[in-house]
């Protein structure tokens, strides 16, 4: 979809560079699929932009989502002091953020069954983001499972929050249970 006048100064007002910044301290976190997790952030903002998002709010949770969970003692005060609207970004991020100790399953069914909006949407593109990234990951027990909970957990939430990302979870996880197949990994797994 390509973006209008009206939505590109939309866009430009958004005081995005103070978040980037804090997103910044990811760099140096790998990712399974390989890059890192700043790029992942990133991903995930576009995603948002590509199917039309704008909201400020929104976009700026998508550049920070993981800080909290993925650094070590991250100071949010880090993210209050930013700007008015950093607390209403702050809490999407918390509404996002699977809490240590807490079983992924347990905050997967949180955010399907309490989530905002907006934490519905930002955990969709987020999922986008990370089955793409699955076709760079070569442990067929990690795409299996992450497809599964793909299909069990974030499907509801696409499917109750954006119809056409949905669509698109649908379509990688199609390719990704493919590869499975293609791959003879299912015809070596023990039948349970």
């Amino acid at each position: 979809m390509e973006m209008n006048t009206e939505a590109m100064l939309a866009l430009k007002g958004i005081n995005l560079a103070p978040y980037m910044q804090l997103a910044t301290a990811l760099i140096g976190k790998s990712r399974h699929a390989g890059g890192n997790m700043f790029r992942h952030q990133l991903d995930t903002m576009a995603i948002l932009i590509d199917y039309g998002y704008i909201d400020s709010v929104l976009l700026k949770a998508s550049v920070i989502h993981d800080v909290i969970e993925d650094i070590p003692g991250f100071d949010h005060d880090l993210i209050l002091q930013i700007e008015p609207e950093a607390k209403d970004v702050y809490e999407l991020v918390l509404e996002v953020t699977k809490k240590e100790g807490q079983l992924k399953s347990d905050y997967l069914k949180g955010v399907m069954r309490n989530g905002s909006e907006k934490a519905k949407i930002l955990k969709t593109a987020d999922r986008i983001s990370n089955m793409i990234s699955l076709g760079f990951v070569t442990s067929p027990e990690f795409i299996e499972r992450y497809c599964d909970e793909t299909e069990f957990y974030i499907f509801p939430i696409a499917l109750e929050s954006n119809y056409d990302m949905y669509q698109e979870l649908i379509q990688l996880v199609m390719t990704r249970r493919r590869y499975l197949e293609d791959s003879g990994y299912l015809d070596k797994k023990p039948l349970d």
